[in-house]
């Protein structure tokens, strides 16, 4: 029996990844979802069973982000020529005609906190600096500090003249969709407790700056369920948790970690979405990344890739279509359409399967009049409107992302990925060195990514393209490794990738 899922006109998609992935929740919004509900069940992390139902209760924060995103007034302030009383009284004044009313109509904890306004102002400063898309025209009650600790985390609000709500825009429940996934991974609760242990601690400089600004947290009102996903267990809730683990393990702030976190996120989810769209749609060959390396020339592998790429943004719009018409094959349906009553018993089964037709009064008439097969189109023709909508941009969206699509000197995307996805793989995959022709398996296998001759043999035997061409392909990889520092060449048959954050004495 498929569960019910609120909040939609019909679901298909949903039973295909979970409620709910979206285009326009990038990988480091996800991040910052996940963070909050991790933050909210710390004292128990990752810590629950597929039966069990994952509730948290997110932070508002409305004074921090008010003071950081909606504050034009303290620069001007601050360059004033007047005595620290005087900016005090000015900002103050100027702060509370734009305040929202919600918790941010009495600020004078903030004259405690900090010995000067000058100091405030220069806080203020520091914090936009290291926020995520400060600059960008979203509103300001969706942008978002850098997660320095518990007190940094918040959810995404819309804020107007009937209050805060969540109208799940930038926060859409992907990230809650990513509890979930690490939840089930075998090693589940020891990711939980590293993050818990590295990401939490109130008492790091940073987010005390965060806690004086903010001042005691502030909640939502109620806890709330989590999303739905509708696997127990599935091969890339393992490797995304075990990368993670890879990642906090090697030797660097968490700060600094952190960006690799969520490239990781973002490629294991943009994985999911197309294993699973593979699944749905019944094709059991694995997923697949050609990739080019950039160099000066051009090469034969680029026409390569962005077919790699075309066909994977395919996959999910026909995912969508034989999860609706694969109803057809089904026992009951065939049983339903030789019953007394085939049109009532296809609309029962409809329901019962995707949460439509709606049982409104006034559609009802209309859908019991039609047979199986033209409810069957009509859906096909409303599920796929609908993912083209948001779904089907996921690929698209995610993949441009973490670095791993680009259009750079071609007029078509392709898979092109840059330094920093190639060096969070190198993070992700290389316990202190490994030889090159290793890595490029490696990274095959975990990935589906194809770059060397080795890894693309089956395109290379389907005459897709010659092996010299993808021998290029992975002496350009090597090349790009060895300007970032991240190979070296010991001879002309030996290279090896090198992690250069490895801590000295660790195995």
């Amino acid at each position: 029996m498929r569960p019910q899922i609120d909040g939609v006109d019909f679901a298909v998609d949903e039973h295909i990844w979970g409620h709910r992935l979206y285009d326009e929740q990038l990988p480091h919004l996800t991040v910052l979802e996940f963070l909050g509900v991790l933050g909210s069940n710390a004292d128990n992390p990752l810590i629950a069973t597929p039966d069990e139902t994952v509730r948290y209760r997110p932070q508002r924060q409305i004074r921090l982000r008010g003071l950081l995103f909606n504050n034009p007034y303290v620069e001007s302030v601050h360059e004033r020529a007047q005595s620290d009383e005087d900016k005090w009284k000015q900002w103050g004044a100027l702060f509370a005609g734009d305040a929202t009313g919600i918790g941010d109509d009495n600020m004078v904890y903030l004259r405690k906190a900090f010995t000067s306004f000058d100091d405030f102002a220069k806080s203020i400063e520091l914090l936009r600096s290291s926020a995520f898309e400060a600059r960008s025209n979203k509103r300001w009650s969706s942008k978002f500090v850098f997660p320095f600790g518990p007190d940094a985390l918040y959810e995404d609000l819309r804020v107007d003249s009937g209050g805060a709500s969540n109208d799940r825009r930038f926060f859409a429940r992907t990230g809650e969709i990513l509890y979930l996934m690490l939840c089930r991974a075998k090693r589940g609760p020891e990711l939980g407790q590293k993050l818990v242990e590295r990401l939490y601690d109130a008492g790091a400089p940073m987010n005390r700056l965060v806690k004086a600004l903010q001042g005691e947290p502030q909640l939502a009102q109620d806890s709330r369920p989590v999303g739905y996903l509708p696997f127990a267990t599935h091969p890339r809730f393992d490797r995304l948790c075990d990368d993670w683990l890879a990642i906090l393990s090697r030797d660097m702030p968490i700060y600094d970690a952190l960006e690799h976190l969520i490239a990781s996120a973002g490629l294991n989810l943009l994985l999911y979405f197309l294993e699973r769209a593979k699944a749905q749609a019944g094709d059991s060959d694995p997923v697949e990344l050609v990739c080019e390396i950039v160099s000066r020339e051009r090469t034969k592998v680029r026409a390569l890739s962005g077919d790699s790429y075309q066909a994977n943004q395919a996959l999910s719009l026909r995912a969508v279509r034989t999860a609706v018409e694969q109803i057809r094959l089904d026992e009951d349906w065939a049983a339903a359409l030789v019953s007394d009553d085939p049109q009532g018993e296809c609309l029962q089964m409809m329901r019962a399967w995707f949460q439509w037709p709606p049982t409104k009064d006034d559609e009802e008439a209309d859908h019991t009049l039609k047979t199986g097969d033209e409810l069957v189109r009509e859906l096909v023709e409303k599920a796929t409107s609908r993912h083209e909508q948001h779904f089907g941009k996921i690929h698209a969206a995610w993949s441009r992302s973490i670095g791993l699509s680009s259009r750079r000197l071609s007029r078509r995307t392709r898979y092109a990925p840059n330094d920093r996805l190639l060096k969070t793989l190198v993070i992700a995959i290389v316990d202190d060195r490994m030889q090159f022709d290793e890595f490029l398996q490696e990274a095959r296998r975990r990935y589906g990514i194809v770059i060397g001759d080795t890894e693309g043999a089956r395109l290379i035997k389907e005459r897709q393209v010659d092996q010299e061409a993808l021998s290029d392909n992975s002496a350009n990889l090597e090349k790009r490794l060895m300007g970032l520092g991240l190979v070296r060449k010991l001879s002309d048959s030996c290279s090896f990738v090198e992690n250069p954050f490895i801590a000295e004495g660790s195995e």
